[in-house]
This record gives C-alpha cells, sequence and structure tokens, in this order.
C-alpha cells in the first residue's frame, strides 16, 4: 500500500483507533499496553515516561559503548524497518541530530537499542517504553499528515536522547513539539537543546557503570 493511501486509511479508521490501547500494527510489542508512553500533543505523565525511555536506550546504548573503550562518541542504533512509509523522515531526524550534536550519534542497524513503528492510534506519535531496556517511537499516520513529519519524528526522536516535551516554547524550540500549532514546520533543535543533548551524553565518553549513569539521571 502506498503512502498516500495509508493516510486515507488512517483517516477512515480514526473511530476505532480511538478505542485501541495499543499501536495499530502487527510489527508493534505485545507488551505496549502496559507501556509508559509520551504523546507529541501531550499527557500528564509524559516527563516521567520520557526519562524513562531516554534512561532505557541510554543503558543500551552505553554497555555497548563499554565494550569498545576509547570510543569519544556513543552510537545509538536504530530499528526502522517497523516504519517502512516514513524512512525519509527517520533518516532526515536521524541526520539533523547527528550534525546537531557531538557526544551521540544515531545509526540504523541490527541489535538495536530501539525501533520505530506506525500506524493509527487515537494518542498520535509518542516515544514508548517498558522500563526494561525496550521502547520505541510510534508514528501516527493521521498526526503526521497534520504536522510536519520530519519535525514530529525528530521531536520524538529528542525523547530517545534524553529531552523533555516543552509545548508552551516557540516554534524555534524543538520539544514545544504541536505546542505552536500545525504550521509550525521547523524540524532543528534550539542551541539549549543541542547542549542539553551534549551534556546528558558527555559520561558517554567512559566506560558505563552504575555511578556514571547516575550522574545522567
Amino acid at each position: 500500500m502506498n503512502r498516500s493511501a495509508m493516510v486515507l486509511s488512517a483517516a477512515l479508521g480514526l473511530g476505532l483507533a480511538a478505542a485501541m490501547a495499543v499501536p495499530a500494527t502487527a510489527a508493534a510489542p505485545d507488551h505496549a499496553s502496559r507501556s509508559t508512553r509520551s504523546s507529541y500533543v501531550g499527557s500528564a505523565a509524559e516527563q516521567a515516561n520520557n526519562k524513562a525511555f531516554f534512561d532505557a536506550v541510554m543503558k543500551s546504548a552505553l554497555a555497548k559503548a563499554a565494550k569498545s573503550p576509547g570510543l569519544k562518541t556513543v552510537t545509538v542504533t536504530y530499528d526502522p524497518s517497523g516504519a517502512p512509509s516514513f524512512q525519509q523522515e527517520i533518516a532526515n531526524a536521524a541526520q539533523i541530530w547527528n550534525s546537531s550534536v557531538r557526544n551521540v550519534q544515531l545509526q540504523a542497524g541490527s541489535n538495536a537499542d530501539f525501533q520505530y513503528y506506525e500506524g493509527n492510534d487515537s494518542r498520535g506519535s509518542y516515544a514508548n517504553t517498558d522500563g526494561h531496556g525496550r521502547g520505541y517511537v510510534f508514528l501516527d499516520y493521521q498526526q503526521n499528515q497534520q504536522y510536519d513529519s520530519t519535525r514530529v519524528t525528530t521531536h520524538e526522536t529528542g525523547h530517545v536522547l534524553g529531552l523533555p516535551d516543552h509545548y508552551q516554547g516557540p516554534c524555534s524550540e524543538l520539544m514545544s513539539g504541536g505546542g505552536p500549532g500545525p504550521s509550525c514546520t521547523n524540524p532543528y533543535p534550539n542551541a539549549q537543546e543541542r547542549s542539553r543533548v551534549n551534556a546528558l551524553w558527555a559520561n558517554g565518553l567512559t566506560a558505563f557503570d552504575k555511578d556514571t549513569f547516575r550522574k545522567v539521571r
């Protein structure tokens, strides 16, 4: 099915999506119903959810980095295969972050630290973790038509790198998400957001251990 057809299906199926407790995609993990979530448009628990996802991804990435002493940059590996309609947006998001920060880089590959999935969901797009080292970014069809798709994808990927939502912020702030409205198409993190990600991942330059991990929590 091409993307236009999937978007039409998403619009027609929105009423059904409202009753779903998990993403409408066969590839999505079956533990999603008891996972924590972070929506692009906001939720009461999103700050804790964002941090839980970041902690899980950082623990996975740094544990792998510890096996290669001397590396100056931590690589976070993602699997985009569960979101075939958003391959370009995912690649764009990775390129934006990779050109914006130095202490962590995103790379598609196997043995991934997190995955991307797509489908219909009344909650929109979100970052998700079960708290046990597994996480994914879910990209909702309809929301990615309402909002700039690269901004949505780069925003959700920002949670993977440790940034919380700040919906009161201006369009120039990536983590303001859907706060500025659909007319906002900026997909780039601002200077403060870039600095924050670099600071969070600075301890990744040393071998991972429990004390190092506590410093970035």
